[in-house]
């Protein structure tokens, strides 16, 4: 089961995710309409986080035979090739201006820096996110295992109560403790801390399949309503932090929402182009260092004559993003149709009739 109009909502966070790292000075992003949801936009992270939970489920959830090899085969041919470029690009503008990181390098290449207080945002910063999915692959299978063969609703309860409980120690550790940076680190990048929001994507993915996803119809102004929610919480956040799942509360049903619509939103978002965009969107999250890095605001002032911070992100951007799409083309997308092909041929093997 595939869901096609969430596919663009990822080049959206992914977007906003380059916006908050590197287009705060432009006038779009930081005058005071707007400001609120681009300086916050790191929360796309943890919409990540709910969407890949949700999305695993939605692909798994109606198959009768679950091959833990096949997944794990299937999230590596995903995630890891356009991962490693990234890391080979990082390297290379280290060895540039002679500034290896050689422990970084090595947790990265492991996908284990987030584990490693002071390390999350080692050698490529984006990357730490990874290192957080790696917990929730692992865990998938158990979670799926627990799910489909165990009351669905004793389930729930013990998530809900998780996520909960998340909320409640994160807020109160963030709170005594922020003023240390090791305990701070700690708790925003630990992968343990991040685990509820992919079990909340989990159970309201399995939701959708099992008990709403006959209930489609036009939803565009209740998707627009929880748009203009979330908006108004990042502007007031009240002093709370958002950064490990606490926007579920709005992200989880504007993701139900729009998995269910057929209205204008949906009708836009499957346009061939968009979809598109969305498949590349990984490219853009995991590339944006090291390409924003190799064609640094002064290089283009340099060789361009461009000063202008709006001009100098877009023209940055419109790389990143061809180099996204480039990666995706030649070589996430072959590595991926070639274990598919691979799949097929063995199965034919196994089942020759």
């Amino acid at each position: 089961m595939r869901i096609d109009q969430l596919t663009f909502t990822r080049f959206l966070a992914a977007v906003s995710i380059v916006i908050f790292h590197f287009g705060k000075k432009s006038f779009l992003f930081n005058n005071d309409f707007v400001k609120p949801i681009f300086f916050n936009a790191d929360v796309c992270v943890s919409y990540f986080f709910l969407l890949s939970g949700f999305v695993m489920i939605i692909a798994y959830g109606k198959k009768s035979n679950f091959s833990p090899k096949e997944y794990f085969r299937n999230r590596f041919a995903r995630i890891y090739p356009i991962y490693f470029f990234a890391i080979l690009l990082v390297l290379f503008l280290q060895i540039r201006t002679k500034s290896l990181d050689l422990l970084g390098m090595f947790l990265n290449i492991f996908m284990i820096q987030s584990w490693i207080p002071g390390q999350a945002l080692s050698f490529n910063p984006p990357g730490w996110s990874l290192s957080v999915e790696m917990l929730f692959y692992a865990a998938f299978p158990i979670v799926f295992n627990i799910l489909k063969n165990n009351s669905y609703k004793k389930a729930a309860v013990y998530i809900v109560v998780f996520w909960i409980f998340s909320q409640i120690l994160f807020e109160t550790l963030f709170l005594l403790f922020a003023g240390n940076e090791l305990v701070r680190d700690l708790l925003m990048y630990n992968p343990i801390l991040h685990l509820n929001e992919f079990l909340i994507g989990n159970l309201s993915g399995y939701f959708l399949i099992k008990k709403w996803q006959h209930k489609n119809g036009s939803y565009d102004f209740l998707i627009l309503l929880i748009l203009g929610l979330i908006f108004l919480a990042l502007k007031f956040p009240l002093n709370l932090k958002f950064h490990n799942g606490m926007l579920a509360v709005l992200f989880i049903p504007l993701i139900i929402l729009i998995s269910l619509n057929n209205g204008i939103i949906t009708t836009l978002f499957k346009k061939r182009i968009f979809i598109f965009l969305g498949e590349i969107s990984f490219g853009i999250y995991i590339l944006q260092f090291p390409v924003y890095s190799l064609v640094s605001a002064y290089s283009v002032n340099k060789y361009l004559h461009l000063s202008e911070p709006t001009l100098v992100f877009f023209l940055r951007l419109i790389i990143l993003i061809i180099i996204s799409s480039l990666s995706y083309v030649y070589i996430e997308k072959p590595i991926r149709d070639k274990i598919r092909i691979k799949k097929k041929i063995a199965e034919i093997i196994e089942n020759p009739a």
